[in-house]
């Protein structure tokens, strides 16, 4: 039986090669990678699905990430951008601090961002919530480099240990360091790359008066809490835009009342290490998918997101009620008054 049968493919693939070879060919050509992100339309989904506190109270609404969702870009989701009209191209240079950079940076930048508001969230929510939060852990990244205007062998997802042999508690203070050198001084940099701890030596340059090393940093912190929090996003998720909802869901499942009030509250912005929100991109989309959801309130930055935001709502004539909010106890207050 077994011999019948690899005869049978032998047979076919000596009579039908060129077809095959068709199919491969075919196959191969609509699945190189393009350097575009193709959007093919957003919505919500409950932050409980994915933010669980222990002995948590419980909640008759509920606050809901809003979500794009993007498509690497290749040659086939390119072409199916023309014919799906909801389909959008993006350039991924838009999502690049440098040219140079290659999609596994922004990847890794993207990923740092979600891990980095998840911090915050369950930093603010518990400091709010007059609950126990202790910092575990912390590490400081490159996420950024700026090779053309400001040389430098650093690179993104170097881990920087120290500065000169000095360690800071945030950005800031690193900042305020390099302020006190010359220009064109040279910073030793102690970084951690691909597990060996390298020490790279790169000059201090000026930019409008600040003294910068060219590249841009993001600490990632990690806490200990009572109760415990745990926080659960999928390997597909990533980005900073979901800080906002993470922290109200982590707050309300840790607090008596309940801020929600019953409603389906949506909403998007990330969360900074001050607990300010701060602006996201492509609101119109999650504010429509929100929409559809059936979502009472929409939370949005403000700026040019909550201005957008209200003119999206108005020319589409959706049925959902917007709130700017400036920080988390400004999105709280605003609800508490609801």
């Amino acid at each position: 039986m077994l011999r019948k049968f690899i005869d049978y493919i032998k047979e076919f693939i000596k009579e039908e090669y060129k077809f095959i070879l068709a199919v491969l060919f075919i196959f191969i050509i609509l699945n190189i990678p393009l350097n575009y992100y193709i959007t093919v339309g957003g919505g919500i989904s409950p932050a409980s699905d994915r933010i669980s506190v222990s002995n948590k109270n419980n909640s008759k609404g509920s606050f809901n990430i809003s979500y794009v969702t993007q498509l690497d870009g290749n040659v086939l989701t390119y072409c199916l951008s023309y014919i799906f009209p909801k389909w959008e191209r993006e350039d991924a240079n838009l999502y690049k601090y440098d040219l140079e950079e290659s999609l596994e940076d922004i990847a890794f930048r993207n990923k740092l961002d979600l891990n980095s508001a998840n911090g915050n969230a369950t930093y603010w929510a518990y400091t709010l919530a007059n609950k126990k939060v202790t910092e575990k852990d912390k590490k400081l990244y490159i996420i950024a480099t700026f090779p053309k205007e400001y040389k430098t062998n650093l690179k993104v997802q170097d881990e920087i240990l120290s500065m000169d042999g000095k360690k800071y508690d945030s950005v800031k203070e690193y900042s305020q360091y390099l302020q006190t050198k010359n220009i064109g001084d040279n910073i030793e940099v102690k970084v951690l790359r691909n597990k060996k701890e390298k020490t790279i030596k790169t000059k201090l340059y000026d930019n409008n008066g600040t003294k910068i090393i060219g590249v841009n940093l993001q600490y990632l912190r990690k806490y200990e809490t009572e109760p415990r929090v745990k926080i659960n996003f999928k390997k597909s998720e990533s980005g900073p835009s979901g800080g906002l909802i993470t922290t109200l869901e982590i707050y309300n499942q840790l607090i008596k009342k309940d801020i929600t009030k019953g409603k389906v509250i949506a909403g998007t912005g990330t969360i900074e290490e001050d607990g300010t929100v701060g602006e996201i991109g492509g609101i119109e989309h999650k504010i429509l998918g929100a929409a559809h959801a059936k979502a009472d309130i929409f939370l949005s930055p403000g700026g040019k997101n909550y201005t957008d935001a209200k003119k999206y709502i108005k020319e589409k004539k959706l049925k959902i009620k917007l709130i700017k909010v400036k920080s988390i106890t400004d999105a709280i207050k605003k609800l508490e008054e609801l």
